[in-house]
């Protein structure tokens, strides 16, 4: 595996898009901190398989007193890319406040953020609607994806503290540019929820579940409107997911893996599972990348060629690079 820093200074939460051209877009959190105070969502482009990134645009500048760190991303179907992005009120400015983890007031209403030129500039409108009152705070996650129907599909989440959260899918009609609820994946119990559309046009949702935090499996076979769950496929604290249909017709689990320290038996680091069949049944874990103790994970895959995958994390720190980063590996699928 080639492995390397590629954006340095960032807590980035990494969203992977291959555009039409080849290049590869990371839409990311631009600051290093755990979403503590003001921030942008920008987006990064590399032209080389991921091994140089250079800025390209942000897709949703903060307000002041807020930040922008929550989204989604993928492509519409004339390949404008499309970001959701939320994020959180009451964040103080850069190096104020209190640094720590204290509960923010709420997250905000996603933007739909389009751009036309590959990340470089954006409009911006608010189109994403609660399902109800009691979910009016709703944060979207994972990949936008395009639908056997012809419509573009995400998940979203609501943010009910302290333990109720419910995941639902929404879909576009008009590629991307305004959206509504199709239908519930589940109530109460999940939140970050990454979909993925089999080449039979079943759709597929991995969600990280409340209590011990492992990924549940989830399939629609009406375009996302019924689901039913169907098996987990991590142990505790392994989360959140990633899908990706493979050149090979395979599918790529990728997550991250935050079962304890290190030196007390703990096994952090990026795994991933492969499925043959669609994602009824699965191989075994296997390691991808080794980290140390830290706030790390979240990874996103591309395949870049027929046989080379670049995934993407982040982490807050390892022993030769003491800050948080945008790490990625570059490697060949067994």
């Amino acid at each position: 595996m080639e492995r390397y820093i590629a954006i340095d200074n960032v807590c980035a939460w990494p969203n992977l898009t291959k555009m039409p051209d080849g290049a590869i877009i990371a839409t990311i959190f631009n600051q290093p901190c755990h979403g503590l105070w003001e921030g942008d969502v920008e987006c990064w482009a590399s032209k080389d398989g991921g091994r140089f990134w250079e800025r390209r645009g942000t897709p949703a500048p903060h307000e002041p007193g807020t930040n922008r760190m929550n989204v989604a991303a993928g492509l519409a179907f004339n390949d404008d890319l499309v970001v959701l992005a939320s994020g959180w009120t009451h964040r103080p400015r850069k190096g104020e406040g209190r640094a720590g983890h204290e509960a923010p007031a709420h997250p905000l209403l996603p933007w739909v953020c389009r751009s036309a030129d590959g990340g470089r500039t954006w409009t911006r409108a608010e189109t994403i609607s609660p399902p109800d009152a009691k979910s009016a705070r709703i944060i979207p996650f994972g990949d936008i994806v395009g639908l056997a129907d012809g419509a573009l599909g995400v998940c979203i989440y609501s943010w009910q503290p302290p333990d109720e959260h419910n995941c639902y899918f929404y879909v576009s009609a008009d590629d991307g540019h305004t959206w509504s609820i199709r239908g519930t994946i589940q109530e109460g119990n999940i939140n970050e929820t990454a979909p993925l559309v089999l080449p039979n046009g079943e759709v597929l949702a991995c969600a990280r579940t409340l209590g011990d935090q492992h990924l549940d499996l989830f399939r629609s076979k009406d375009h996302g409107q019924s689901w039913e769950r169907e098996q987990a496929v991590s142990k505790g604290s392994q989360h959140p997911a990633h899908l990706l249909n493979l050149a090979d017709g395979r599918v790529l689990l990728t997550y991250g893996d935050r079962r304890g320290r290190l030196d007390q038996g703990g096994h952090q680091g990026i795994e991933t599972r492969i499925s043959a069949d669609g994602g009824h049944t699965w191989g075994d874990p296997a390691r991808l990348v080794d980290l140390e103790p830290s706030d790390l994970g979240y990874p996103a895959t591309v395949q870049t060629d027929q046989e080379t995958l670049l995934t993407a994390w982040y982490c807050s720190g390892i022993t030769a690079h003491q800050r948080y980063h945008m790490g990625v590996g570059i490697w060949n699928i067994a």
